[in-house]
């Protein structure tokens, strides 16, 4: 099988970290846990929690980042899942390494984003959600051409996994396993040092959880970010895979 590197462009409050899961589940896959974190909290001075030990912990140049991604799949697989989050494609970055692999953008409905991640952080930007940031590169990547870049909602794959894994499997030109719906609990070498902090959920996960629909309303504060958000969600969400 030729190498396959995956780009999974997702923003915060998704099920990013499951997908990881799922896919490092497969033997022949190697995972990298948000490459550009150290960047983001050194060049932005966001005050994140365990920020200095990210930053010590990772990379933050992003262009010795970005040729890493580039180079020979590590540990001899033969499948590369690189997890990205959209927001920390900070303006002026060079994105052109994105044209060396396939990129796919992992989306959720806006409203569930925000009643999640308001809970936990004051929501000043739509910026810190992703959705401009992963429109601009969807946006970007299809004007080049190559390979067209591959939309998921989070929605869909919770409804279904198996189902939604085999497309995303099929398009990514790769076998299924089943492997890939269920995975063992705890932590892994792969995760980031943030997973002290924020992976508890998923360290004690075993598969994709199902999907639960929000009744609450979204908060009135953020209804102009939620109108802005929704605008380049529903512009992704219309390219999905179904």
């Amino acid at each position: 099988m030729n190498p396959v590197k995956i780009a999974m462009w997702s923003g915060p409050r998704n099920i990013s970290t499951a997908m990881m899961r799922s896919f490092e589940n497969r033997e022949d896959t190697f995972v990298s846990d948000e490459p550009f974190y150290a960047h983001y909290l050194k060049q932005t001075g966001v005050e994140h929690p365990m920020r200095e030990e990210v930053i010590e912990a990772g990379n933050p140049d992003w262009d010795a980042v970005s040729e890493y991604l580039m180079d020979t799949i590590p540990d001899g697989k033969s499948v590369w899942y690189q997890k990205h989050m959209a927001q920390h494609n900070l303006p002026g970055v060079n994105l052109d390494w994105t044209e060396k692999v396939i990129n796919c953008f992992l989306i959720r409905d806006p409203k569930e984003v925000i009643l999640s991640f308001s809970k936990k952080y004051e929501i000043t930007s739509v910026y810190q959600l992703g959705f401009p940031q992963q429109f601009d590169l969807f946006t970007q990547l299809r004007e080049k051409g190559g390979v067209p870049p591959i939309v998921l909602d989070s929605k869909d794959i919770l409804i279904d996994p198996g189902s939604m894994l085999k497309k995303l499997c099929r398009i990514l030109d790769i076998p299924f396993t089943d492997k890939m719906l269920k995975w063992p609990k705890g932590r892994r070498n792969s995760d980031g040092i943030w997973g002290k902090h924020w992976y508890n959920a998923v360290e004690q996960s075993t598969s994709f959880q199902a999907y639960q629909k929000k009744s609450e309303k979204t908060p009135i504060e953020y209804t102009a970010i939620y109108e802005e958000s929704i605008e380049f969600y529903l512009q992704l969400y219309n390219h999905r895979i179904q």
